[in-house]
């Protein structure tokens, strides 16, 4: 569903990414992670079309996200690391706007919103407007409006920060049963537990570039570390 090829990104004299390729199919779950400024961002930010690659490119099904942005576009889902959303919208408003955008009809929209609502307990409160929102409430709202019109590939940047525990534990299974159903996912995210929890293969990023990608028994065995190491053993033997 997605194929990343040599993708590489300067800003000045800076190469945030240098020469990533890895590719994600369908009904999988892809998680990248690594320190601050391994280049995660900048690659979800390449790959939703926000930043040009400085060379490489990208396909999202069988569209090359620079040369046929819109249709590459109508099949993503994008929740940023930072949920922004116009102040004065309500909730209900961005779940309508955002479906609309994707050529969600009317119907479905009103249909389909009291069953998105529910999934996070958000009933009663889709009238309020953004600014009134918590943190946690404004990142709900962001995973709904990103996966209302069901995309095929689903771009996470640090879903689960400002989540309390249940809200977080909803936000994981959502993404599960997405794969599972046959979407694609490409989650990047400081938080290890949740990645070594939901994800299907890993890489590994430092520095701007991917050092490994595997399933985490297979990193296991690079690390050559024991079946019971967690994820973050096995990254920092591999990563150090």
């Amino acid at each position: 569903m997605l194929k990343v090829n040599n993708l590489t990104k300067h800003f000045g004299n800076n190469k945030a990414v240098d020469d990533v390729s890895f590719e994600i199919k369908d009904g999988e779950i892809f998680s990248l992670i690594g320190p601050n400024s391994s280049g995660k961002t900048t690659i979800v930010k390449s790959i939703v079309g926000l930043l040009q690659p400085s060379n490489g490119n990208i396909l999202i099904g069988e569209y090359d996200i620079a040369k046929n942005p819109e249709k590459a576009k109508a099949q993503i889902g994008y929740i940023p690391d930072e949920p922004s959303v116009w102040s004065y919208m309500t909730g209900e408003e961005f779940l309508y706007f955002t479906q609309a955008l994707f050529g969600v009809s009317e119907k479905i929209r009103k249909d389909s919103l009291p069953k998105l609502l529910e999934k996070f307990s958000l009933n009663g409160l889709e009238k309020q407007y953004f600014e009134e929102y918590s943190r946690g409430n404004k990142q709900k709202f962001s995973i709904l409006a990103a996966t209302s019109h069901n995309p095929k590939l689903l771009l996470i940047d640090e879903p689960i920060v400002g989540l309390d525990p249940t809200g977080a534990e909803i936000a994981k299974k959502m993404f599960v049963d997405y794969a599972r159903s046959g979407g694609s996912v490409l989650l990047v995210t400081h938080t290890l537990q949740v990645a070594q929890e939901i994800s299907d293969r890993i890489g590994f990023l430092k520095n701007g570039k991917l050092l490994t990608v595997g399933t985490l028994s297979q990193l296991r065995q690079k690390a050559d570390l024991g079946e019971n190491a967690s994820l973050e053993e096995v990254y920092r033997k591999l990563a150090s």
